[in-house]
């Protein structure tokens, strides 16, 4: 057992190190299984050589953050101690150096980890961009942030969000309404994320002028779409002949993200994923970026990174089986 002090300047209060409760030092405390208090000296670590090591850094990492006036959370120690544990470590205080953009509230909406970085700098540099991942990694956020900033710069003239309307379980023909009012559901969370960038009632105007327009995909045959900004939502249930069909809307001055999860296809058995199709047949082509999350880069409750991985194990598991099998 070795301990390893750190240092704590004099302007931080440690309350805010250690969190509510102890709250931020008890989830390393768990990860590295050492022992953390605080001493007139600083912050004492107890513990195995390596987990001492490694936590520590972990805590002087918060400390740069809070130093540097960031935010810390328990998305981000779990993300730092993941990085750590996996990668060696890294420097979290970067991820709070770019704005993304800035919500109806005037809140600054900032980067939480280096998968979307990676992705906000793709979309920043390419003509079309690819996000595939699980759930909760930011993925449509992020693509609605980055669309409502560039209408507002006047980089392009109108916004369009659209995705498949593929039912995952349910009927179309059970729900009420229209066509409209059946596929808004399927549109949701586009709404969603427009809502809190612009306000509703900002939306609403935005959408009666014609300048946002949000719509099933099968809307957009037969169109050229120029000084866009168009976003295909849950991609991983288009078909391979509507992927092709979206793609080839894009005209002059316009940008394109297509986000989705290939774990999650809830199209018929006998129908192909226009989203894998495209990720083996794009690759390599100058101005497009394929941008892959993990469940590291999950931003949801903590407990839905520990979802994901137990159905990707379970997963390996059953086409492990079938191999052996054949």
């Amino acid at each position: 057992m070795i301990k390893r002090m750190i240092e704590v300047p004099d302007n931080m209060d440690a309350a805010e190190l250690f969190g509510r409760y102890d709250s931020n030092i008890k989830l390393i405390e768990k990860a590295f299984n050492v022992s953390v208090s605080l001493r007139d000296e600083g912050v004492r670590i107890t513990g195995e050589e390596s987990a001492v090591e490694r936590s520590g850094d972990v805590i002087h990492m918060i400390i740069t953050m809070l130093c540097n006036g960031e935010h810390v959370d328990e998305q981000k120690i779990m993300y730092a101690i993941s990085m750590e544990q996996e990668d060696g470590g890294i420097d979290l205080s970067k991820l709070g150096s770019d704005c993304v953009a800035i919500n109806i509230k005037g809140q600054p909406i900032k980067t939480k980890t280096f998968g979307q970085k990676k992705y906000v700098e793709a979309i920043d540099k390419n003509t079309i961009v690819f996000g595939i991942g699980p759930a909760g990694t930011g993925k449509t956020y992020l693509a609605v942030a980055k669309a409502v900033m560039a209408l507002k710069r006047r980089e392009v003239s109108r916004i369009i969000l659209t995705r498949p309307a593929v039912e995952a379980g349910e009927k179309l023909g059970f729900l009420p309404g229209d066509l409209q009012n059946k596929v808004d559901p399927y549109l949701r969370p586009l709404y969603d994320g427009m809502y809190e960038m612009l306000g509703g009632e900002g939306f609403l105007r935005y959408q009666e002028r014609g300048v946002i327009e949000v719509a099933p995909l099968a809307y957009m045959r037969g169109r050229t779409l120029d000084n866009a900004f168009i976003i295909l939502d849950e991609a991983q249930n288009t078909t391979p002949e509507q992927m092709k069909m979206f793609l080839t809307r894009i005209g002059y001055g316009s940008h394109a993200i297509v986000t989705g999860d290939i774990t999650q296809i809830d199209l018929p058995g006998d129908k192909r994923s226009g989203l894998k199709e495209a990720m083996k047949i794009l690759s390599g082509i100058e101005g497009i970026a394929f941008c892959r999350f993990t469940d590291k880069d999950v931003v949801r409750h903590p407990l839905v990174q520990q979802i994901i991985k137990a159905y990707a194990k379970y997963d390996e598991d059953r086409e492990r089986r079938r191999a052996q099998r054949r």
